[in-house]
């Protein structure tokens, strides 16, 4: 109940008062975790979700929000790790797929990124941030066209999604599009007015355009 008000500091002390009770509380680990990890507490949130695992081994849903919180302190092998075992535990959300993606993506691994994106889109193919995710990733590997059709996607099913129009426009812009590029960025700003990326991006490609 506290941590539904988002008084998380006393939801922590009530956890850990359970905890107290009964040492073997699962339950009170992983949500004690969870609320660590919403008050930025992460290496805090990673030893709860490691005691839950510690009673459960086979805690799919522990693994995934252990792997969230080590990918946010920057720990990318160990979430990465994380993540897969919580899919070798049968965890079949897309997020799980989602989150995997970025770590790769973020460790240079752009093939299994890539792979980790399309995985979400079978489970849920009405997933817009997998969509641009993966458009960012196909960028990086030089797969201009086929970013900026990611790109579309993501914006077919998620209109005013600022992100995406942002990521379209560096593509475009790398592709030569100039002026598309300069359309994708006003149409960021215009559903953004103060998304700073899409103003440096656009000064960048008006410049450039003269």
């Amino acid at each position: 109940a506290y941590q539904g008000l988002g008084k998380l500091e006393e939801a922590v002390e009530v956890y850990k008062k359970a905890i107290s009770i009964n040492p073997d509380y699962i339950e009170g680990y992983y949500n004690m975790g969870v609320a660590l990890k919403e008050r930025g507490k992460l290496e805090e949130a990673v030893e709860a979700y490691k005691k839950a695992i510690a009673l459960k081994p086979d805690y799919a849903d522990a693994y995934y929000n252990m792997g969230n919180a080590l990918q946010e302190q920057g720990n990318l092998e160990n979430a990465i790790e994380a993540f897969k075992k919580a899919i070798s535990l049968k965890l079949t959300i897309p997020e799980v797929y989602l989150n995997l993606g970025n770590a790769l993506q973020e460790q240079g691994n752009l093939e299994n990124a890539i792979a980790a994106f399309k995985k979400a889109l079978e489970l849920n193919p009405d997933y817009a941030e997998a969509y641009t995710n993966m458009g960012v990733a196909l960028k990086e590997q030089g797969k201009l066209s086929e970013a900026v059709e990611a790109h579309k996607n993501a914006l077919e099913l998620k209109p005013n999604y600022v992100e995406a129009y942002n990521n379209m426009g560096v593509t475009l812009q790398e592709l030569g599009k100039l002026e598309e590029a300069i359309e994708a960025y006003t149409k960021a700003l215009s559903i953004k007015p103060d998304y700073a990326k899409a103003h440096q991006n656009l000064s960048f490609v008006l410049l450039n355009n003269g």
